[in-house]
């Protein structure tokens, strides 16, 4: 009798796969085995754009390269690499999964000084690269838009809900969205005076590509924030800002990036308020004066009674 033990499979890892069909192979798809095989780790870091251009090759190649493998697409191509990776090295998982600048024995103050450098650098490639005429553009489009849409998905839809809420303060007419679904149905509810930002590092998510798309087809100015210029949420935006990240950093959710991010949006935010600065200034003082009486007083300050007539205002 078999058991189900011994009726399973074993696991055939990448390169074995790779190996055994390369002689089959086509030239264009030699050559992605090739690099495949001389960088093991490339999948993991690479996108199918950037690891068709390495190999010299097309997107729709390495996808046919994929399912000449035995995966339907090259995500789950590159889930087999990482868990190949994940099975025969840990050090080269943690290159993978944590980033190649740091060690697993470095020393916290090691760690302190790379996560510095890491961080300094992509604020700096950041605020050197920024386009401020490009800039100006976005923030004197949103100070006088009738409404504007932010997407993004994961870790880029926090930075979305995060400035949709600032600017909402200071008066624009604004919502973030995270949800695939609503962020369409919005985005087709957009028209002329209407503006739209997609946030994503890589520029390569589909839903945000997607939502961004269609708000410009309904008439929306259109910005990506993005870490890279060639990425194709840049190339359909009708304005691109880059919040740059160093390449081998954390992976995959690389805290650089969303600083980056921030730096651009809070300049974009800075840029905003400037134009409206007398509505923006009053808002804020406004909501400043809402949520006061939820703060409390700081050590070594007297509580100060609220007036007769203040006290007329609040159950006003």
């Amino acid at each position: 009798m078999v058991t189900r033990h011994e009726s399973t499979p074993p696991v055939t890892r990448v390169r074995e796969r790779i190996q055994s069909r390369m002689p089959q192979m086509p030239a264009a798809m030699t050559k992605i085995a090739t690099l495949v095989l001389e960088r093991p780790t490339a999948p993991v870091h690479l996108s199918i754009t950037e690891l068709a251009r390495e190999a010299g090759t097309s997107p729709a190649t390495v996808t046919r390269f994929c399912r000449m493998l035995g995966y339907s697409g090259y995500v789950p191509f590159r889930v087999g690499v990482a868990s190949d990776i994940g099975r025969g090295d840990t050090r080269e998982s943690w290159a993978a999964d944590i980033g190649r600048a740091f060690g697993p024995s470095d020393t916290p103050r090691e760690v302190l000084r790379t996560l510095l450098l890491a961080q300094t650098m992509s604020l700096k490639a950041t605020a050197d690269g920024v386009d401020l005429d490009q800039v100006v553009t976005v923030a004197r489009a949103i100070a006088s838009c009738q409404h504007l849409d932010i997407y993004g998905v994961g870790g880029s839809g926090v930075m979305a809900e995060e400035m949709a809420g600032r600017l909402y303060r200071i008066g624009i007419p604004v919502h973030a969205w995270r949800e695939v679904h609503s962020a369409l149905a919005s985005a087709a509810a957009q028209r002329d005076g209407s503006v739209a930002i997609a946030i994503s590092n890589t520029g390569r998510t589909e839903e945000t590509i997607e939502a961004l798309s269609l708000a410009q087809s309904s008439g929306a100015f259109t910005v990506a924030v993005t870490g890279s210029a060639s990425s194709p949420l840049a190339g359909i935006a009708d304005v691109h800002l880059t919040a740059y990240a160093p390449d081998g950093y954390l992976q995959p959710d690389d805290l650089a990036a969303k600083h980056a991010q921030l730096f651009v949006l809070d300049l974009l935010y800075l840029l905003v308020a400037q134009q409206n600065f007398g509505d923006a200034a009053t808002l804020l003082v406004a909501s400043a004066m809402a949520v006061s009486g939820h703060r409390r007083d700081a050590p070594g300050l007297e509580h100060t009674a609220p007036t007769t007539e203040q006290k007329g205002r609040r159950r006003a």
